[in-house]
């Protein structure tokens, strides 16, 4: 199993070397399989282990590949931690992120830079899959920057465009300010506890500390501002929308399904810390509301359809922060893994059409387009229904869960503010082409 575990985490990795080192002479062919194939690889490692452990009883494993840092007292080996929670994320990650690979086969056949692409693309999933396999804040603070290099590198894939450039900068400078809270929780984390395994952070903050003490209240409250920054919630959540700048295959993978859900991940992993600071709570399910419903009013207001998916996404992050502040972490879980199946479905159609109208993304520049494109118009349709939670689809599910917990703990004004935006998620989705 420690073998299967390796394989999936650096099967990435060796795609990026691979396709960065020969991107001069490599051709396309080769390109799209190694690309692909590394993320299929993976798929496959964990669709394993998870069959092996479903068989034998889920329990958490912990593998330790080296020791990576052994100065005393910061001493932080490359362990990797796989349970529940990661299972689900990298099945998302690899999943999700190999159709995607497979549909920018298509998506970027013209671009000159393709090995590029598919380059950046694999360091992103190995970045991404480091983040939530890491079985330390300090492994995980290493993914958490490399998703952040990638998402800058993928956003600014067509750097001559001054405008993508420019979204390139501001998504890499935003995330700084959140990601300066995480370190210096990460700090503060050490002065605490001697250690940075998430693990046995969990345990000592629960056998050490009162419900309410100050120190975690701080403590907590930086996480959540890292959290903040990578999820795009309010202030910080200006990048994501111009990120649309990029590639839509990266919007799909980056902006929907993976890098803006690793601030829900962290308060998950985390939960037992955040659960001994109610004040903390309070402020997560206030910001997550609040972006929640002010996200929904934007979306409606938007003409640019990628912006409109854009607005879409922060707010159901918004839902999701909501679910952990109310402590219903197992439904941000549900609601995440939904989302990333829903938008990704809804970004790679969005794709379709900006690629059939040549780079056209306003709306009221579109129409007629259901006989060119009688597939991607089905597709939309099941996209938009699934995340207004029209039942029997997934969304309806999630959100219930989410409102359902908020109202039943006594949350009855983030109850109602939910329910507000969730119900505007019909309405900020674009119809499909006529």
């Amino acid at each position: 199993m420690d073998y299967a575990i390796s394989i999936g985490l650096f099967m990435p990795l060796v795609g990026f070397l691979i396709l960065m080192s020969t991107y001069a002479c490599i051709s396309r062919r080769l390109v799209s399989l190694v690309g692909c194939g590394t993320i299929l690889i993976s798929f496959i490692c964990f669709c394993s282990l998870l069959a092996n452990s479903t068989a034998s009883g889920v329990s958490p494993l912990s593998v330790t590949l080296f020791e990576w840092i052994p100065v005393k007292g910061i001493s932080a080996d490359f362990t990797l931690h796989l349970d529940a929670l990661s299972f689900v994320m990298t099945l998302v990650i690899t999943g999700v992120g190999f159709l995607i690979h497979v549909y920018s086969i298509g998506y970027m056949e013209h671009e000159e830079d393709y090995a590029r692409y598919f380059g950046f693309m694999n360091f992103f999933v190995f970045s991404m899959l480091t983040l939530v396999l890491a079985g330390n804040l300090v492994l995980l603070f290493v993914g958490w920057e490399g998703v952040g290099v990638a998402s800058y590198l993928l956003i600014g894939y067509w750097y001559e465009k001054p405008v993508a450039a420019e979204s390139a900068t501001k998504a890499f400078v935003v995330n700084r300010i959140g990601d300066l809270g995480l370190l210096l929780g990460i700090l503060l984390t050490y002065y605490l506890f001697g250690t940075s395994d998430m693990a046995e952070i969990n345990q000592r903050a629960v056998s050490s500390f009162a419900v309410g003490a100050p120190i975690i209240t701080v403590l907590t409250l930086l996480y959540f501002i890292g959290a903040v920054g990578k999820s795009a919630q309010l202030p910080l959540y200006t990048w994501l929308p111009d990120a649309m700048a990029g590639p839509t295959p990266v919007s799909a993978l980056i902006h929907a399904a993976t890098m803006v859900t690793a601030g829900v991940y962290l308060l998950v992993r985390l939960n037992p810390v955040f659960m001994l600071a109610p004040t903390t709570l309070e402020v997560v399910g206030v910001i997550g509301a609040v972006t929640s419903l002010f996200a929904s009013i934007c979306a409606v207001g938007q003409t640019d359809l990628k912006r409109v998916l854009a607005y879409s996404t922060v707010s159901q992050l918004g839902l999701m922060f909501l679910a952990c502040g109310v402590g219903a972490f197992y439904a941000a879980m549900f609601h995440l893994t939904m989302h990333a199946f829903v938008k990704a479905l809804l970004f790679l159609s969005a794709g379709n059409v900006v690629h059939m109208l040549h780079d056209v993304t306003e709306m009221d520049q579109m129409g007629g387009l259901s006989k060119a494109l009688p597939k991607t118009r089905w597709l939309f349709l099941i996209g938009v229904l699934a995340l207004a939670g029209i039942p029997p689809l997934a969304a309806f599910f999630s959100k219930d869960l989410i409102l359902e917990q908020s109202y039943l703990v006594g949350f009855k004004t983030l109850f109602w503010i939910g329910l507000a935006a969730s119900t505007m998620t019909g309405k900020q989705m674009p119809p499909t082409p006529p």
